[in-house]
């Protein structure tokens, strides 16, 4: 029997540098980065004092909420994914169901890191006060990892499968994945995928306390992520949601829906925190797998991939993902496949960084370009050993291609990669 063809028909995203999907679009041609200094970071001495942030106005987040939802609303993740979704699920054209009768054949795989963190606080410091009767009936939905997907499958009537997912910064193309296989198995028609995560001292602390984070741009703050650049010094903090329409072929056609892209495959593993793999550090043997696992999922041979959007934070493991990809790939530094990175426009998203990518990615494939990585214009030597630097395209590069590789390394040592591709209409 043939394999249900699975295609992506919507888009949503709410990203430091673009809240909706013009804006978004604009932005990553054109190297604009959406990361800006943090007073209250700044005041609370943290030493990386910037952060991706989307800028958000009341109005605007009013247009998703009710009243009464947005009484006591405070947890940012909630807002963001809510509003990627929607909006997605509004670029496909499909319509709010608002009769008794649930969505049976769609569904929502939104994961995310953590919710409601602010909430958390304030929460706490209820109960701290003996003010546990204070406390109301908005904490939970806001507070636990499900609420983003709960919020959003209750507004859009869906009645198929309804997680929520959570694996660092594998997070967001692993859902995609997840969604991808619920269609294929024939489980679901359609699915909402995509993650999101909270923006804030109580989210970004963690990793400042960990020094994983640079220190060294905060008076210049869209010149402070690097990916592969020599004077790369850590990642900038970045936050917001990303959301993806997946649907059947089949699905799609009938509706006379646009289609942005296919999914062709991927895969997802652990390095187990072995060899070289920690907590902290993936292990190499381990990132290989998931990249070759992905490329026989999809039934393509690696010299196909023509554009990699790499995960690339902007640490001293950039070198190290490249010289995975090489490797995996069986490629001559000069025929390697153009690779690029969001972060040095919107910072580390964490738990919503691989799908803002993916949004950029099938963004990529649609209207056939390039985006250009910004802040790498001293190229760590490192990486130029291993490629050519042709294949790090520093300014917009106008250029239809078919096949788009896009990965996503976690935190605990775990890894997802789906591979993605142009759709070719009749």
């Amino acid at each position: 029997m043939d394999k249900i063809r699975v295609v992506i028909t919507g888009l949503g995203v709410c990203a430091p540098n673009g809240t909706t999907m013009d804006e978004f679009t604009q932005s990553i041609k054109n190297g604009i980065s959406g990361i800006r200094h943090q007073p209250d970071l700044e005041a609370l001495g943290f030493s990386c004092q910037i952060a991706g942030k989307p800028n958000l106005s009341e109005d605007r987040i009013g247009q998703y909420f009710s009243p009464l939802e947005l009484r006591n609303l405070n947890s940012t993740g909630i807002v963001y994914g809510v509003i990627a979704g929607l909006d997605a699920w509004k670029d496909a054209g499909l319509n709010i169901k608002h009769n008794e009768e649930p969505d049976w054949e769609s569904g929502s795989i939104f994961g995310t890191g953590t919710s409601g963190i602010d909430k958390f606080r304030w929460a706490i410091n209820k109960i701290d006060d003996l003010e546990i009767r204070k406390l109301g009936s908005s904490v939970v939905v806001q507070t636990m990892a499900s609420g983003v997907n709960a919020f959003i499958s209750g507004k859009l009537g869906l009645g198929n499968q309804i997680s929520t997912n959570s694996s660092a910064c594998a997070t967001g193309a692993e859902s995609i994945l997840m969604a991808f296989e619920r269609i294929q198995s024939g489980q679901a028609t359609r699915m909402l995928a995509g993650s999101t995560s909270d923006s804030g001292p109580y989210i970004w602390g963690g990793f400042d306390a960990m020094k994983v984070c640079t220190f060294k741009h905060n008076q210049e703050p869209e010149k402070g992520c690097r990916p592969m650049s020599a004077t790369a010094s850590g990642f900038v903090p970045g936050s917001g949601a990303g959301a993806l329409v997946l649907e059947t072929l089949e699905s799609a056609l009938a509706r006379n829906a646009k289609i942005y892209a296919e999914v062709l495959g991927g895969h997802v593993n652990s390095g187990g925190q072995r060899g070289l793999g920690t907590m902290t550090a993936p292990n190499p043997t381990a990132v290989q797998r998931c990249i070759t696992s992905a490329i026989k999922s999809a039934g393509i041979q690696a010299n196909e991939i023509e554009v990699i959007n790499g995960h690339l934070t902007a640490t001293s493991k950039d070198a190290l993902e490249i010289e995975n990809w090489k490797t995996a790939l069986g490629t001559s530094a000069d025929d390697f496949p153009y690779i690029n990175s969001l972060k040095g426009m919107v910072g580390h998203c964490i738990s919503a960084a691989g799908s803002i990518e993916c949004v950029a990615s099938v963004l990529e494939l649609d209207q056939g370009f390039i985006f250009p990585n910004i802040n790498c214009e001293d190229l760590n030597p490192e990486i130029t050993k291993l490629i050519n630097p042709k294949s790090i395209p520093q300014t917009l590069v106008n250029k239809s291609f078919n096949v788009l590789a896009k990965a996503s390394f976690g935190f605990g040592d775990v890894n997802a990669c789906l591979i993605l591709k142009k759709y070719n209409h009749g």
